[in-house]
């Protein structure tokens, strides 16, 4: 038996997994993509000393085990194995890992009533963690069960929502089981989908104020548990919030927001370089996707059609993650750019005076004044903005600034 380890399953290109175990201890940590046909054989025949399974094994490895946990036998369902003389030892994290990321949400479930969307592995250690902190009752939504969505109606009075399902994952962004609006007593909302950091059932429940998780504390909390197994020793809750926080500013993007010719491009480029990130202007790839410049796509099809252009290249942009993107100065005016940009962004207003604003190649520019185009702007990039830089003095004291908001 060799001291390494690893997350087996069929398609696992996105996983975080082998970073946050390279965060939580010192050991050889691995992907093991399989097809179903040789699961057996690696099972039998592997010299990891433990790993973690996702799907589509959590079920398909019981067999295996020579021993389950009692929350992998009340559960039906393995996340972790572990190696020990009589076989496989088979555990279920992703309990342990709920459970952490409804206390860090600040979310009483106790007597709340529990929609949990969906069936499959995750759904399970998920209804037996809310069963056990009391959220009664805890009711499955799923497409062809009693309760479904056809008959949701029936459950409007439900507290808390959960989604287990890959709803809104990346890379198909925006996609949700329901609407929160449709739950007028709703007092906490939960996605085990961690990236994007924030879906769409998610930015729901912000813009009404609910108290809402993605799953990136279940996903670390979940692998601190398994690497407490793998290695026999604790590990504090407060390693658990540090990978989360390194892991959130890594994964997000940094939106540079700002009226035309503010610097974006010219400060966004300067931030990507110091911190090794991809940059993309926004502009810019319009242009390429189009093939016509600004001037002749507005000439061509008027704002509304460049508009339109733009939103759907901040859709692409948006979903990705860990860049920077300089976004054109009009792309405040069409609301459905702010979930785009906030779905795994990080928002900066970069503000320069207006007297020091060119004009030339920016039709808008050329048609209004600046102060014009501000004041219709001013309270839309207030709204988009987490945070607000100057960029009237030297570029690289609005960089020296970026990079402490940043921290």
């Amino acid at each position: 038996m060799e001291n390494k380890y690893g997350l087996l399953g069929r398609v696992l290109g996105h996983s975080w997994s082998p970073q946050i175990h390279a965060m939580l201890a010192d050991y050889d940590y691995r992907l093991y993509e399989t097809e179903p046909e040789a699961l057996g054989e690696f099972l039998t025949t592997t010299p990891l000393a433990g790993m973690n399974v996702t799907i589509p094994y959590k079920k398909d490895v019981i067999p295996y085990c020579s021993q389950l946990s009692d929350a992998a036998r009340r559960i039906g369902s393995v996340n972790t194995l572990t190696r020990h003389e009589d076989g496989w030892h088979g555990d279920n994290t992703d309990y342990d890992g709920f459970v952490h990321m409804v206390k860090s949400a600040g979310i009483d479930v106790a007597g709340c009533k529990a929609l949990v969307f969906g069936s499959g592995g995750a759904s399970l250690a998920v209804k037996a963690a809310l069963a056990d902190m009391g959220a009664d009752p805890v009711v499955t939504i799923s497409r062809s069960g009693p309760d479904n969505y056809d008959n949701l109606d029936r459950h409007r009075d439900a507290g808390l929502l959960v989604n287990t399902t890959p709803l809104g994952m990346y890379p198909n962004n925006g996609g949700s089981p329901v609407a929160v609006a449709d739950f007028p007593a709703c007092r906490g909302v939960l996605d085990v989908v961690y990236n994007p950091q924030r879906t769409r059932l998610l930015l729901e429940a912000e813009a009404l104020g609910i108290p809402h998780a993605g799953g990136l504390s279940m996903l670390v909390a979940q692998a601190r548990r398994s690497a407490e197994l793998f290695l026999g020793c604790s590990i504090p809750d407060e390693r658990v919030t540090q990978i989360v926080s390194a892991l959130s500013r890594q994964m997000e993007n940094i939106i540079l927001i700002g009226m035309p010719g503010c610097g974006k491009t010219t400060i966004g480029q300067a931030l990507a370089r110091a911190l090794d990130r991809p940059f993309y202007d926004a502009d810019e790839q319009v242009v390429t996707k189009m093939g016509q410049s600004i001037p002749d796509l507005f000439a061509a099809q008027g704002e509304a059609g460049f508009r339109r252009e733009e939103t759907a290249v901040l859709a692409e942009l948006g979903k990705g993650s860990g860049a920077v993107i300089a976004t054109g100065g009009g792309c405040v005016t069409r609301e459905e750019n702010y979930p785009l940009l906030h779905q795994n962004g990080r928002i900066v207003w970069l503000r320069r005076s207006l007297d020091a604003l060119p004009s030339e190649g920016r039709p808008l520019s050329q048609k209004n004044s600046a102060q014009t185009l501000y004041e219709q702007r001013k309270a839309l990039y207030q709204a988009f903005a987490d945070e607000e830089i100057s960029n009237d003095g030297p570029a690289e004291d609005t960089l020296r600034a970026l990079m402490e908001v940043l921290q």
